[in-house]
């Protein structure tokens, strides 16, 4: 299914990707690491370059991050990883850029937020002089408007304004349209400044789903500059999944969001990667973008009282995702694939014939065979253990990706 873009904004490249003008959503996430933890951050960038994200922020809020990150660039392109790398800054931003210009020159874009860049008129002089950093280093930037820091003498102003023509307007409404007035006015400020429209990304995020969509609805209609679409504070596990996806899906189906990050809070020790992992699912189950090959697995119910199916699936989910960075690089079209990992007779055959691959395993009470569908049709009944059946599935995988996929021309064959 292809769904229109209905908003259609400039193109900006940032590095080597670009963000808007028609060219594919975009993922992107952001370290947990002290950036002046040189060590800690390229490896946390790195992994998350593969899992999938194509564009990673960092922190940049002292002096001591600024100067490690020319560094961490260098070290990152050491060892093949070409992610953009995008400065995340509040406060001090104007200070950092130009007593660090070797921060300047590394980072591929600079993320402003117009409402903490300073106060009065020292609010329009300091976000100038980062616009002019990004001119001068020809650097894109992103105008970050977030609810949680949203120019306040912006909103007292159109609160006062509401209540002196009694407009009846509730909070929300004022605070949601301030947010898109500040975004619309920053990037008049930015152009003024010397930045082109090809330079500049805009988001407006907020915490809750329903005022997400309203905001950018109408920022759709103010600008064409590209959108990252995000809640700020989307929260841990499944909620911040659920409301994540709630939102951002109904605008990418609206055609609206050029990139997005999906902001999980992670668990203690937790897995960084989990949010890149969550923003491909999001884009590849509205059909915008293929990044891995899709598992279909039952939920399970009183017919499948084992836990095979649940731990092959598992299994089968977590093999694909070490698999993909070698297989993106070797084979072309091999995000599409699709397997099937079923529990029972009443959906296994079928789902398992819809699949590139598929299997079904025997419910309660069914017979101990597993059929093996192959493009539709029937190619073998495996038997095992769980170990057993988990090994001969991946061989499977492994044997349909090389004999199905092209192998990319930069890729050597074992021959060559």
């Amino acid at each position: 299914m292809n769904i229109a873009r209905l908003h259609r904004t400039v193109g900006v490249k940032v590095g080597h990707v670009q963000v808007g003008g028609g060219a594919p959503v975009v993922v992107q996430s952001m370290t947990s690491t002290d950036t002046a933890d040189i060590a800690s951050t390229v490896t946390q960038v790195a992994a998350l370059a593969a899992a999938g994200s194509e564009i990673v922020r960092v922190t940049v809020n002292v002096p001591e991050a600024a100067a490690a990150v020319p560094e961490i660039k260098r070290r990152l392109l050491d060892q093949g990883c070409t992610v953009p790398l995008v400065g995340d800054f509040h406060y001090n931003g104007h200070l950092l850029l130009t007593r660090h210009p070797g921060c300047a020159a590394a980072l591929d874009k600079y993320r402003i937020n117009p409402g903490n860049v300073g106060t009065g008129a020292r609010r329009d002089e300091q976000f100038t002089m980062i616009c002019q950093v990004a001119r001068e280093h020809g650097k894109p930037v992103r105008i970050g408007v977030n609810g949680g820091s949203l120019n306040q003498e912006l909103v007292m102003q159109r609160m006062q304004e509401n209540t002196d023509r009694q407009l009846g307007r509730s909070s929300e409404d004022i605070i949601n349209d301030c947010m898109v007035e500040s975004a619309v006015t920053s990037t008049e400020l930015a152009l003024e400044a010397g930045l082109r429209d090809d330079q500049i990304i805009i988001s407006c995020k907020v915490s809750r789903p329903l005022h997400l969509i309203d905001v950018y609805r109408k920022l759709a209609r103010a600008t064409r500059q590209p959108l990252h679409l995000g809640l700020t504070e989307a929260g841990m596990g499944i909620k911040g999944l659920v409301w994540s996806s709630s939102a951002m899906g109904v605008l990418l189906h609206e055609g609206i969001g050029d990139t997005i990050r999906v902001s999980l809070t992670p668990r203690p020790n937790g897995d960084r990667c989990e949010e890149v992992y969550a923003a491909c699912e999001l884009l590849q189950a509205l059909g915008l973008r293929a990044f891995s090959p899709s598992v279909t697995a039952c939920p399970g119910c009183g017919r499948t009282t084992s836990s095979t199916f649940q731990e092959l699936a598992e299994r089968i989910q977590g093999y694909i995702r070490d698999r993909m960075p070698t297989w993106k690089l070797e084979y072309e079209g091999v995000e599409t694939m699709t397997l099937a990992v079923m529990g029972c007779v009443v959906n296994g055959p079928g789902e398992s014939k819809a699949a590139n691959i598929g299997i079904s395993l025997p419910g309660t009470g069914e017979a101990p065979n597993c059929p093996v569908f192959i493009d539709g049709r029937h190619a073998m009944t495996l038997r095992g253990t769980y170990e057993e059946l988990s090994e001969q599935f991946q061989r499977l995988v492994e044997d349909y990706v090389a004999s199905h996929y092209p192998r990319r021309a930069s890729v050597p064959t074992p021959s060559a």
